[in-house]
This record gives structure tokens, sequence and C-alpha cells, in this order.
């Protein structure tokens, strides 16, 4: 483990400003979601974090969504809009309780170097928003070889594509025939949007 976690942390320092004797903070994944080898879209994945995991949070970058875990063996980096934790008998969502659950501020200084994957959503851009229940669906044949023969433009936004994240107001979706939900290209992976909700309810491998 403690192998694992220097060959993770090669080209990284992090620094916490809490004291090394606070008590672990733990929190649970509220979705599947990449775990990535730095704070941000363009680090690699080292992995994915399964809903309902329990990670431990080291803490979360200062004016930033990303957070440091300890989650399934794997150490990196995941939204804090993707984690709750225990407050009081009720999970709360980390990236709208920080302040009241005493998250950790830690930063992150990479030396090593780093290739962002073009595109990337530059700092500022709209993120999709936190995950919630949706209904899984399993779309038909059709859909598919719909939205091949209409691919349209890509939206670049912040976070991690899974179902279940809402999906910005200014982001418009493509009608498909004779069906239900609505198609938009995030990042560029296909996938569907359920029009009442805004929610992602299938993403396209």
């Amino acid at each position: 483990m403690t192998l694992k976690r220097d060959i993770l942390l090669a080209g990284a320092v992090l620094l916490a400003t809490a004291g090394l004797a606070q008590a672990e903070m733990t929190a649970t994944t509220v979705n599947d979601l990449n775990v990535r080898a730095g704070p941000g879209p363009q680090y690699p994945a080292v992995g994915l974090a399964t809903r309902g995991s329990t990670a431990v949070l080291d803490g979360c970058i200062e004016g930033s969504r990303w957070c440091r875990v300890d989650v399934n063996g794997m150490r990196g980096w995941v939204y804090a809009d993707y984690l709750q934790v225990d407050q009081g008998g009720s999970q709360v969502i980390v990236e709208q309780h920080r302040a009241e659950i005493g998250v950790p501020v830690v930063t992150y200084e990479s030396t090593a170097s780093v290739v962002p994957v073009d595109p990337q959503p530059a700092p500022g851009d709209e993120l999709l928003g936190p995950v919630g229940a949706v209904e899984t669906i399993t779309p038909p044949e059709t859909v598919r070889t719909y939205i091949d023969t209409n691919p349209g433009q890509t939206v670049q936004l912040g976070g991690d594509v899974v179902v279940g994240a809402e999906v910005p107001g200014d982001v418009t979706f493509q009608t498909i025939p004779d069906y239900g939900y609505r198609y938009t290209r995030i990042n560029d992976r296909p996938v569907l949007v359920d029009p009442g909700t805004r929610r992602i309810v299938y993403v396209y491998q």
C-alpha cells in the first residue's frame, strides 16, 4: 500500500493546513466517479470509485472544488460535489457545507509535466451540477444510430460526466425522434438527458 501511494504521489506535494493530530474525515461517494492523479480533468484517472465507496478526505483546495481522498486503495483527487459526509445524522454534500463540517484546506504543487487533453474547460467555465438520483435506462440501438449520424457540437464543462449529474441551464439539447430523452455531447462524450430535470440519464462510452 505504501509503495503504491508513493508512486501516485510522485511529482506532487500535498500540504495540509490542518494539524497532523486532526481526526480523519470520512466521506462517501454519491456516484461512480474517476479518481484523478491531480486536481483537474486534464490529469489521468488512477481508477474508478464506485457509488457508495468510503473515502478518507484529506481536504480540499481553497477556492476550488477539487478534494484529495484515499478511496478503495487509491489516492487521488475528486470533485467535492460528488462526496457526502455525515453531519448530525444527515448526509450532506461536501461542496455545499465545507465551512460547517470543517474540511481541511490542502494545496497541490506539480513538479511533473502534465499535458492537458485538448480541449479542456478553462478556469471559470461552467461545471456539471451535483449528482442526483435518476431512473436507470437502456436506450434502444436506434438512439445511438441517430446520435452517430447527427453528432452535433461538443460542450466543454468541468467535472466528471456521470449519470445523475445536472447539466447547466444554458446547454441546449437535441431532440431525438420518437424518444422522450434528449441528446447532447459533453467533453466529447455523447449523453442522454432528461429535459425536465436536466440530469444525465445515460453516458455512451
